[in-house]
């Protein structure tokens, strides 16, 4: 076989037995749930930022890992009327979210909706031309607590509030899906934003012990210094957002994004060790 690079992310040994488990058949891979996440960003005066969370460490996927706020389609997402939308419609974005209609309805609804969820930030207004400059009193704080315990759907939000949500304000940027070892796993969609005029963020607990708006350069230095960890596609992400100068050259190169899902696959090589290997790596199975 050909070995994998040898500076391909190592895994503990665990994930030895685990990946030849799943290479004979003797162990099947997780269905992953569909899902998105925002990659949130601001101009600073020390250079763009981007919004990061810390999971707790109690959370069953990526404990203790920095995240862009996001999380799992919930199904009542693909329930969103034609009048509470603006911006492109579903039909535009569902080939590059490989995607039908429904699924990529409920893909922008679900990134719109955790971003509220998670960080007190809302993709919309009361049309088309319009973004909600407030987000921090009660009565928005009830509402987030609400869909965050289910009780209220985000299209319901919507609706009684008068509002559409701003798809227009979201660009498509790429497309990930969870490793076949793990045992929870994801199909997400990353999308990226400008933080509103007149909006700010607030640490509002929950699966989250800590935030912060930091460059991404900054986020990947801590990163290789330990001090902050991060899964791969968060990483990744970063690293391309890192190469621009601030959030209009990313939201335009958002524009014209060729995306393609990338699936981590985990190898062991003749050394006994399991690494993580993207497809742009030459050990990458069939390549």
């Amino acid at each position: 076989m050909t070995e994998p690079n040898a500076n391909a992310q190592r895994l503990p040994k665990q994930f030895v037995e685990h990946a030849r488990a799943l290479a004979s058949g003797e162990l099947r891979a997780a269905e992953p749930k569909h899902a998105s996440t925002v990659v949130l960003l601001r101009d600073h005066g020390s250079g763009m930022q981007a919004y990061l969370l810390r999971r707790t460490r109690t959370m069953a996927f990526a404990a203790g890992m920095y995240v862009f706020p996001g999380g799992s389609v919930d199904p009542r997402d693909e329930t969103l009327a034609d009048e509470h939308w603006a911006g492109p419609p579903p039909a535009a974005w569902a080939d590059l979210l490989s995607a039908d209609e429904a699924l990529t309805k409920a893909l922008v609804c679900a990134a719109v909706r955790e971003t509220f969820e998670e960080s007190g930030v809302l993709l919309a207004g009361s049309g088309p031309d319009d973004v909600i400059a407030d987000t921090t009193g009660d009565e928005w704080e009830a509402d987030r607590a609400a869909l965050v315990d289910r009780s209220l759907s985000f299209a319901a939000l919507l609706d009684r509030r008068g509002l559409v949500l701003r798809a227009d304000l979201l660009r498509p940027w790429a497309h990930w899906i969870t490793p076949e070892i793990e045992p929870k796993r994801y199909d997400t969609r990353f999308f990226v934003a400008a933080l509103p005029a007149g909006q700010r963020t607030r640490d509002v607990g929950g699966e989250a012990d800590r935030v912060a708006w930091v460059r991404p350069s900054d986020a990947l230095g801590a990163a290789d210094r330990g001090e902050m960890g991060m899964l791969p596609p968060t990483a990744f992400t970063l690293s391309e957002i890192a190469t621009y100068d601030d959030v209009a050259a990313v939201l335009a190169a958002g524009t014209d994004r060729d995306i393609k899902p990338v699936l981590p696959k985990v190898v062991v090589g003749d050394d006994e060790q399991a690494r993580l290997l993207l497809p742009h790596d030459e050990a990458y199975p069939g390549q």
